[in-house]
């Protein structure tokens, strides 16, 4: 079969998930690096974002739908349970994950650090105040979530895990998240347990925010 051809940042996120879902299924992939906005994200994604995906002739975006075309596609370990009510668990923790917690955590609090909007490109101080109390209220559900089993859903990996870890991991790199994932013991074990894992070691990305095209 055709591998499957990942394109966007190592630095993004969604990208991360997309390589975790690869590694973890042994997936024999090729990732393209290309920055924000780039012509060949744009031929895929109306919208330019990234991740997208070419399998064949065959071309997908939004990271959720690559994810999960991916796991029908190849052979098991599957990440989306087949069972009714785990699948609906693990879709609710992917849904809340990228309409919500994305938001407070990356884009509104770490991007404060990595995209601030302050006229001398100091970390805006005055975000990163006022979203705290929603992060830690945020973090404090997931560290809930995990503390029965160290899974979001049921007793094992799924794609709901691998759509978080790559959060966790930008958000724990700045100081107020570190200290809050610190806090949160469940969560703090969870993360260590599963960035411990042999496809997080591979997919680990650079530091900073994904590099915009020249051309956007």
């Amino acid at each position: 079969m055709t591998a499957p051809e990942i394109i966007g940042s190592t630095r993004s996120t969604y990208t991360h998930a997309i390589r975790l879902v690869c590694e973890e299924k042994g997936i024999d992939y090729t990732l393209t690096e290309r920055p924000l906005r780039a012509p060949e994200i744009y031929a895929i994604h109306p919208f330019g974002k990234m991740p997208v995906m070419r399998h064949g002739d065959f071309e997908l975006f939004e990271s959720k739908a690559i994810a999960t075309y991916l796991d029908r596609s190849f052979p098991a370990p599957y990440l989306f349970p087949a069972g009714l009510r785990l699948a609906a668990l693990t879709e609710q923790w992917i849904s809340v994950v990228n309409t919500l917690i994305d938001h407070t955590l990356i884009r509104t609090y770490l991007f404060a650090y990595i995209a601030p909007k302050t006229a001398d490109g100091a970390p805006d101080r005055a975000a990163i105040d006022a979203v705290m109390p929603a992060l830690r209220a945020q973090i404090d559900v997931l560290d809930r979530a995990v503390a029965p089993t160290g899974y979001l859903v049921g007793d094992h990996l799924t794609f709901a895990d691998l759509n978080l870890l790559p959060i966790l991991h930008r958000v724990q790199l700045a100081p107020e998240g570190a200290s809050a994932l610190a806090d949160a013991p469940h969560l703090a074990r969870y993360y260590a347990q599963h960035a411990a894992r042999p496809s997080f070691r591979r997919t680990m990305p650079p530091a900073g925010p994904p590099r915009r095209s020249s051309t956007s």
